[in-house]
């Protein structure tokens, strides 16, 4: 479970910790990881963590090797980790920001799914799950390069599926839409006023509403596989298509 110690990542360890899954966290911030294994292990759950940086080749292949070799029975990776950072106009990005989106939503995500697969299509059953967004769908102004980034999840991973048909590894792509986590408060580089007002107005989803998904998708007997699911708050139809109550 990668990008694990808040948001999406740290409520999908919660909810399969809870239905019976044991629970190995991983993600750059150690001092969040053990309040989640902590959270786990005061709800009767079991859960471990190791650190990891999806940005570096060397921590993803480290990760794989020790995750496979103390996790004999592993059958489920989630690729929770990623941001988004910026939101300007394509003439006004800055390139670092493209790098660490790319690097930690794309490179990342592939370097673990392609670190896993080996065991993976052993084991003749078992799970992926890719957080996506509903930005690799439906792009929109000003955020082009982590648009850009979400849609290459959905690319690598229906190009994947073609490969693993008859495997019995399972992907699910959940593209989330506006989810009220830390994300604008990344995007926005700290900026906690602007990243609150993205949710002025509209009820969001919450984390656990995307962990339920996850869950329900993971439990579905082995003949069917919930390959990509779209999931938004009512009052949103698209990226830029948000219905807002009026203030007060």
């Amino acid at each position: 479970m990668t990008g694990a110690s808040s948001g999406i990542g740290a409520a999908t360890a919660l909810k399969l910790a809870g239905l019976g899954a044991k629970v190995l966290l991983a993600a750059r911030r150690a001092d969040r990881l053990e309040r989640v294994q902590s959270a786990i292990a005061n709800a009767g759950g079991q859960a471990s963590s190791l650190p990891l940086d999806v940005s570096r080749e060397e921590d993803c292949l480290a990760f794989a090797q020790q995750a496979l070799r103390t996790h004999e029975d592993l059958d489920i990776l989630v690729n929770s980790a990623g941001l988004a950072r910026g939101f300007e106009p394509v003439t006004e990005n800055d390139e670092r920001d493209w790098r660490e989106m790319f690097e930690a939503n794309v490179m990342g995500l592939m370097r673990l799914t392609r670190a896993f697969l080996p065991a993976f299509i052993r084991r003749e059953r078992a799970d992926i799950v890719h957080v996506g967004s509903i930005a690799g769908l439906m792009p929109y102004a000003k955020g082009a390069a982590y648009c850009a980034s979400k849609a290459a999840v959905e690319a690598f991973v229906r190009a994947l599926r073609l490969e693993l048909v008859g495997t019995g590894v399972r992907q699910l792509v959940i593209e989330p839409g506006m989810v009220e986590t830390e994300f604008s408060l990344v995007r926005f580089h700290g900026d906690e006023a602007r990243a609150k007002a993205v949710y002025e107005g509209v009820t969001p989803l919450k984390a656990e509403d995307i962990a339920d998904c996850i869950a329900f998708s993971l439990t579905r007997p082995a003949h069917v596989s919930v390959q990509t699911l779209l999931v938004t708050p009512t009052a949103q139809a698209a990226p830029s298509a948000v219905a807002r109550r009026a203030r007060d």
